[in-house]
């Protein structure tokens, strides 16, 4: 790091200080986050030790296991440093998960699953993760371990893993809700969220970001329902005599038109629907796909939902490689908003990447669940003031000496547009 870096860095790690009860603690955290920054080929163990300027791991195991701080506490104190920095009131909360390979069984959460990370089952520990993007920049704001639930029935595993009793088995839509809601009670500046399937078929979860006055742009899966018109519903007849228990649900009424998947209400969109967007700028070049939206009602629990728009993304080479979204966004909202949108998933994509090559988010070498958690918030602190940094460096250099980076780039403005 450069002297005016190494100011900066001091100060930034000043704001997580008050967390450590002890100085020791203190400093090995500092140093720990810098190598974590470092050029070391794996930034555990050993290696870490000498890039730091340690004689054995020891104070760094210390810092990951036994040493008094709360990692929660520096996730909320990073939380507001990226506010800080970055914090728009159009902001994008991004969630999505990746896995950490494996070997062995006594890692807190590991098990053989499937991870995109390797593209199959692997014996893996999956993490789900919040990040948070603006114009300004994109980083990771929370994270969660993901427990299966052969993990949280072991009570032996439970223990020797140091896995809390409270902590219970939670899907991860589940996971992403929480972490959703603990950054809107900190004042966490976000409209839109996004994420994919895992996620936006998961109809509690769509729920959840709507009830707190939140819009979202979600991938779903080609299966998900929908009806292109709401059909009417009648209320229950409690005059009519039943046996058993009286009847008290809603109920789409009879001659209705039935709900779709939203594949069945793509196929039938005409040439005329679909426009071709550039959604980003790639190493190669724009990255274009041919786009169209129309306005459904959502189905929620076999009855009519929220009104919202169908979203359809169709590759260019392929036609029939389609991706389909659903967004509580308004009725006035533009194709190419929601668009702008749906695309900016790849920045939590863009987070892993980074975390992974350059703050060694994926080199650990720690058993218990508290350490995961420790050992994954210095690896975003990291992250987050890295891209800071480099925000500042880019703003400090003449236009022309920044390079182009990924962005949202219309190939025309559409004012609105849909089937």
């Amino acid at each position: 790091m450069t002297t005016s870096w190494d100011a900066a860095f001091v100060e930034f790690h000043a704001r997580f200080a008050h967390i450590f009860q002890r100085a020791q603690s203190r400093e090995q955290s500092g140093k720990y986050v810098r190598g974590l920054m470092s050029k070391a080929e794996r930034k555990n163990g050993w290696q870490l030790a000498e890039a730091i300027g340690d004689a054995t791991p020891d104070r760094t195991q210390r810092l990951l296991y036994n040493a008094q701080w709360d990692a929660d506490q520096a996730r909320d104190i990073l939380m507001d440093y990226v506010v800080d920095q970055i914090g728009d009131e159009d902001g994008i909360g991004i969630v999505d998960e990746t896995g950490f390979i494996k070997k062995g069984n006594k890692s807190a959460g590991v098990a053989r699953q499937y991870t995109g990370t390797a593209g199959k089952i692997e014996n893996s520990q999956v993490g789900t993760f919040l990040a948070y993007a603006t114009a300004a920049g994109h980083t990771l704001i929370d994270r969660r371990l993901f427990l299966p639930e052969a993990w949280v029935q072991d009570a032996e595993r439970r223990n020797k893993a140091h896995i809390p009793v409270g902590v219970v088995h939670e899907t991860k839509p589940e996971q992403a809700v929480a972490m959703l809601r603990h950054a809107w009670a900190r004042g966490v500046k976000m409209k839109w969220v996004t994420g994919d399937e895992v996620y936006g078929s998961a109809g509690h979860f769509r729920d959840a970001v709507a009830n707190a006055g939140k819009l979202y742009v979600m991938a779903v899966t080609k299966s998900t329902p929908v009806w292109q018109k709401r059909p009417k519903t009648l209320a229950p007849d409690k005059s009519t005599p039943t046996l058993g228990r009286p009847k008290t649900r809603e109920k789409v009424a009879a001659g209705q038109s039935s709900h779709q998947t939203v594949s069945e209400v793509v196929v039938g969109f005409q040439p005329a629907c679909w426009q071709r967007l550039t959604t980003s700028i790639g190493s190669k070049g724009p990255i274009e796909y041919d786009w169209a939206m129309q306005r459904v009602v959502e189905r929620s629990n076999n009855l009519p939902g929220r009104d919202a728009w169908l979203l359809a993304r169709r590759s260019c080479s392929n036609p029939d490689e389609i991706a389909y979204y659903l967004s509580n966004a308004h009725a006035e909202t533009s194709l190419d908003m929601l668009c702008k949108i749906a695309a900016q998933r790849f920045r939590v994509e863009q987070c892993f990447e980074e975390t992974k090559g350059e703050t060694g988010l994926d080199h650990y070498e720690v058993r218990f669940f508290h350490s995961w958690y420790r050992h994954i918030t210095m690896s975003m602190m990291a992250h987050a003031w890295l891209m800071v940094m480099r925000r500042e460096a880019n703003q400090d250099e003449p236009n022309e000496a920044v390079p182009p980076k990924k962005r949202w780039s219309p190939t025309r403005s559409l004012k609105h547009a849909s089937c």
